[in-house]
């Protein structure tokens, strides 16, 4: 799969993912400020969790999320959660799309969604950057760590965002939920992730900060200005809450350790040549736009991410089984759950796992 072609722009909406256009012109009039009818609706191609559409009017261009129809996973796809954190951070500067409405009445779609409105630019899918002129290609990934050192220093208490997440140990948390929602949507028995199970829950790191943290923190969630390397939107709130900021920073660090696959990973790239920075140059820019001496040791950082993004890749292939999947590319996606798995537990293994 070419991310980049198949991935990107809209498509016409499948006919199993089609709204009813009345009753959402209607809740838009009365819900969106300064929205106008008639409206035209296409469906962006990429993603995997909330199907995602562009609504285009006279009154411009809009983004609507919406839950999955059918059965789901207990606390999966929030797009409550993820409109209240784009709209406590809208009034911040940080770059988000601006929020309209929050629609909790399933009658209206099918499901609950949400408005936003649509930030121009582009998405960038090949972490190695090939349509970016080289000049441009290290600030870019500046950009990037930059917008997420800011997210991390967000006053998330004046954002009125201080409930967004529970109290305690945010890796204790999160390891019970993906623990939780792997069991939810097994299929079969994957020793790996039984061995991770048991191992991340064992040795939880302690927690120093406390940060709004996005949770799926890529280069292909954010869009950038159309003719410069700065980050214009950052999307797919779905998986934020508050906790530690080393687990946005592992996530993003982690491309610098996986295969390409025309994805966001760097592995074995001539960097220099690209004028992409190293890991350590990643690394040491965060820290210095948040004040930390250093990061620690992220092998068990890594382990739980990649344990996580099984246990999320597990849901779609159950959303397959189930007939549910939103994107065309789920059955293709769901068959990385066994190398997820290897993979964690390699990290594991390096941080100190038997």
């Amino acid at each position: 799969m070419n991310a980049s072609v198949d991935m990107t722009g809209t498509i016409t909406v499948p006919e199993h993912d089609r709204l009813n256009e009345g009753r959402l012109t209607e809740w838009m009039l009365a819900n969106v400020e300064g929205f106008a009818g008639p409206l035209t609706m296409t469906k962006f191609a990429g993603g995997q969790s909330n199907p995602t559409y562009r609504i285009d009017s006279p009154s411009g261009a809009y983004v609507l999320r919406r839950k999955p129809f059918g059965m789901l996973l207990q606390s999966a796809h929030a797009v409550d959660r993820e409109f209240a954190v784009i709209a406590g951070l809208y009034p911040t500067g940080f770059p988000v799309p601006r929020p309209y409405a929050l629609c909790t009445d399933d009658a209206v779609v099918g499901s609950m969604f949400y408005v936003m409105g649509l930030v121009a630019g582009r998405t960038i899918w090949d972490g190695s950057l090939p349509d970016v002129p080289r000049n441009d290609r290290r600030a870019t990934y500046e950009a990037m760590i930059d917008s997420l050192a800011a997210l991390h220093s967000v006053d998330y208490e004046a954002a009125g965002l201080g409930g967004y997440g529970k109290p305690g140990n945010y890796f204790e948390r999160q390891v019970g939920r993906w623990t939780k929602q792997y069991r939810a949507s097994e299929t079969e028995v994957m020793p790996d992730m039984e061995k991770l199970i048991e191992y991340l829950a064992r040795t939880i790191p302690p927690q120093t900060r406390t940060s709004i943290v996005h949770g799926d923190y890529r280069i292909d969630n954010l869009i950038f200005a159309p003719n410069e390397p700065k980050v214009t939107a950052v999307l797919d709130w779905e998986l934020s809450t508050l906790g530690d900021p080393l687990a946005d920073v592992a996530y993003l660090l982690m491309n610098w350790l996986t295969e390409p696959e025309g994805r966001s990973g760097l592995l074995g790239y001539d960097l220099a040549a690209l004028n992409i920075p190293t890991l350590d140059e990643a690394a040491a820019r965060y820290c210095e736009r948040t004040g930390r001496e250093n990061i620690p040791d992220l092998n068990w950082y890594f382990a739980y991410n990649l344990f996580r993004l099984a246990g999320i890749v597990q849901g779609i292939k159950k959303r397959v089984i189930d007939g549910t999947a939103s994107s065309a590319h789920a059955a293709e996606t769901a068959k990385r759950v066994p190398s997820l798995a290897a993979a964690a537990w390699d990290f594991a293994r390096k941080a100190g796992a038997q």
